[in-house]
């Protein structure tokens, strides 16, 4: 501003320069703004309520239902969001599942721009980051599936039961004879390759069985049904804080909230009767194709995150149809938790 007196003694006026009022954020800017603001928040809950593995567990359910032999959308299956409707949200690998989109109710109402699909997808992404595993280089922009007519029928995938997702144990839905054959089916049908199977395997590093949900274990919910890794005081954390979420179920790793290769360890550690190890678990090491994956992972890591990653990405993205085309990517600065 500037001062204008009028003599040495007078009065003087305080003038304004008119100011232009500020640009409104584009539509695009916004969203994007939206997208990160969901994100910092979904980061935040997910550590401070320890519900990561149930988060990486709806996406991958969400996603797994892909068919790459169908060209049309929403049919093919995929990341689309038909996971929230039934009958798919019923289906058996479901159960459970309701919680975690309960959970993520409340970032939709406060991010309406944010898809369901893409929310989803997020979540499972800010799972594996919270947990200590690599920042996954997401792309959003999916278009939200309408209704439950887009949930692909239970038997549509060559399943007997919930559109091709994978079983652990005999009898394999699809009909296959052993474990390594029943997770080539389920996977090669999405697009993947024998290191992307192996890959995708080691998120069993987090989380757990319960009998409640998959029967796959006696082990269930709470401190009564937990086995001797799963209980309220058990330092499973990445960060060595305490906090199990809740309590019970039995896992596959003794630090079933850190996302590191300690599931491809197995062999290393030898058998532990309070962990899980199902035959598509010992699939991975006793397959010759799958072994030299397994075994690389074992030793390495960030050979292990570098496949996960392109993996966990792929996964995210099947049967997605994203606007704009190209989809939308979030600045790398907030990644930061």
């Amino acid at each position: 501003s500037s001062h204008i007196g009028s003599g040495s003694r007078g009065s003087s006026v305080e003038f304004h320069w008119p100011r232009a009022p500020p640009l409104p954020l584009s539509m695009a800017a916004a969203r994007l703004e939206a997208y990160a603001a969901c994100k910092t928040e979904l980061l935040k809950f997910i550590d401070e309520t320890n519900c990561a593995p149930i988060m990486v567990r709806l996406a991958w359910h969400d996603s797994g239902n892909y068919d790459k032999s169908v060209a049309a959308w929403p049919a093919c299956g995929g990341a689309n969001g038909s996971i929230r409707f039934e009958p798919e949200i019923e289906y058996p690998a479901n159960a459970g599942l309701p919680k975690a989109l309960n959970y993520l109710k409340q970032f939709k109402e406060k991010y309406p721009a944010v898809s369901w699909a893409d929310l989803i997808q997020m979540a499972s992404a800010c799972a594996i980051e919270a947990t200590g595993g690599p920042k996954i280089p997401m792309k959003y922009g999916r278009v939200d599936a309408a209704d439950g007519s887009a949930c692909p029928e239970p038997t549509s995938r060559g399943t007997s039961h919930s559109a091709g997702l994978p079983d652990p144990a005999p009898p394999f839905p699809c009909g296959a004879q052993d474990a390594p054959t029943h997770l080539r089916n389920i996977f090669y049908r999405m697009g993947f390759d024998d290191e992307g199977i192996v890959a995708l395997s080691g998120a069993h590093t987090l989380g757990r069985a319960f009998k409640e949900r998959s029967g796959a274990t006696e082990h269930g919910y709470g401190d009564a049904k937990a086995s001797k890794y799963t209980g309220s005081g058990c330092p499973v954390r990445h960060d060595k804080k305490a906090g199990v979420g809740m309590p019970g179920g039995k896992a596959w790793t003794q630090n079933w909230l850190t996302f590191d290769n300690s599931y491809y360890q197995y062999l290393q550690r030898g058998h532990d009767d309070d962990l899980l190890w199902f035959p598509t678990d010992a699939a991975l090491h006793q397959d010759e194709k799958f072994k030299p994956y397994f075994e690389k992972f074992a030793t390495s890591q960030d050979a292990f995150f570098e496949a996960y990653c392109r993996a966990h990405k792929k996964l995210s993205e099947l049967g997605s149809k994203f606007e704009p085309a190209e989809g939308i990517t979030l600045p790398v600065a907030v990644s930061k938790m």
